[in-house]
């Protein structure tokens, strides 16, 4: 969702930022690791003494909830789930349901048939536990599925469930190391079912 349907960095990094201020992190070095996993995970991941990460996550969830001025949809994102049969998509987001619904909200993006949450896995992303979800959601094998995404996190959570990948670069800063397929955004893009009922990506007019 974060990063691959819309854009979120803005209001997620000021949430963020303010909190790994006020635990003595450097900002800099701290908030390129936590975009694209749950908020526990990051904050278990660091160890930090005397700190609960459930209560700590808790409490940035709602700065986030709270906060999303400047959550957009990605550019041609919303005409591009528009074409997609709403029974063959789902959104796998590392954000709990309540953050997740506030950002679609915000972002005018329609909720989805099928979405899997933080709540719903014991283990966040990178482990595939989400896809799987998702997948199974879906009435579908893994490997007959796209993951979306933007953060090695993700990639690799999406690699772990046999699916293929491909990457959303709308709000890379900086080249992500992979060889999976990507596109900037949705603008050019749309999707096609054929006789068969196969679905694919093709570029508008094509």
């Amino acid at each position: 969702m974060d990063g691959t349907i819309i854009n979120s960095i803005a209001a997620a990094e000021r949430v963020w930022g303010n909190w790994a201020r006020r635990m003595g992190l450097n900002v800099e070095e701290f908030m390129p690791t936590m975009h694209g996993k749950r908020g526990v995970d990051t904050i278990s991941q660091l160890n930090l003494p005397g700190i609960d990460p459930v209560a700590e996550s808790a409490g940035i969830m709602e700065a986030e909830i709270a906060d999303v001025e400047g959550v957009v949809a990605l550019p041609g994102a919303a005409d591009f789930l528009a074409s997609l049969p709403p029974e063959r998509w789902a959104i796998v987001t590392s954000s709990p349901y309540r953050l997740a619904m506030a950002r679609l909200d915000a972002a005018g993006i329609p909720v989805p048939r099928f979405i899997v949450t933080a709540e719903d896995v014991k283990v966040g992303k990178p482990d595939p536990q989400g896809y799987i979800l998702g997948a199974e959601r879906l009435g579908l094998r893994t490997s007959d599925c796209l993951v979306f995404e933007d953060v090695m996190a993700g990639i690799k959570a999406g690699e772990a469930a046999g699916a293929d990948v491909l990457v959303i670069t709308a709000t890379h800063s900086h080249p992500v190391a992979t060889d999976h397929s990507s596109l900037p955004n949705y603008e050019n893009v749309r999707a096609h079912v054929n006789g068969e009922g196969k679905l694919s990506i093709v570029r508008n007019g094509g």
